[in-house]
């Protein structure tokens, strides 16, 4: 494994939470919460189409809309969803991206082939699932 872009994953400027929700038990509301409880002080996006605000953060309905490249970005959504996820995110310069998750079947690893496939012309870093 190379080191290119982990400077992102452990010094992030910026951080969008994909699929940042409240609903309670929910991965989305789980990763929303620690990082707000992190302290991070930069930029921070959730991003959900269901919410206008979450924790008194104005909440991006889409990926592509995200104002700027988040140096990181926190994908709490279903393995469908990861590899137009990963294609926007790599489109706009993200630089590394966590995939909170698991692959449970065999649609779960393929979309995960396919987030990869999307993030290497990108040189986006993926950390994850599991």
């Amino acid at each position: 494994m190379t080191v290119r872009n982990l400077d992102a994953l452990f010094r992030p400027k910026s951080v969008a939470v994909i699929g940042a929700s409240e609903r309670p038990g929910s991965t989305g509301a789980m990763v929303w919460s620690r990082v707000l409880e992190g302290g991070f002080e930069g930029p921070l996006w959730p991003v959900n189409p269901k919410y206008g605000t979450l924790s008194g953060h104005p909440v991006i309905g889409d990926v592509g809309d995200l104002p700027q490249a988040p140096t990181v970005a926190l994908i709490c959504t279903p393995a469908t969803t990861w590899p137009s996820i990963i294609h926007k995110l790599g489109g706009l310069g993200t630089r590394a991206a966590i995939i909170v998750g698991e692959t449970r079947c065999d649609d779960d690893r393929l979309a995960l082939r396919h987030a990869l496939a999307a993030a290497r012309p990108h040189l986006l870093r993926i950390v994850g699932p599991g």
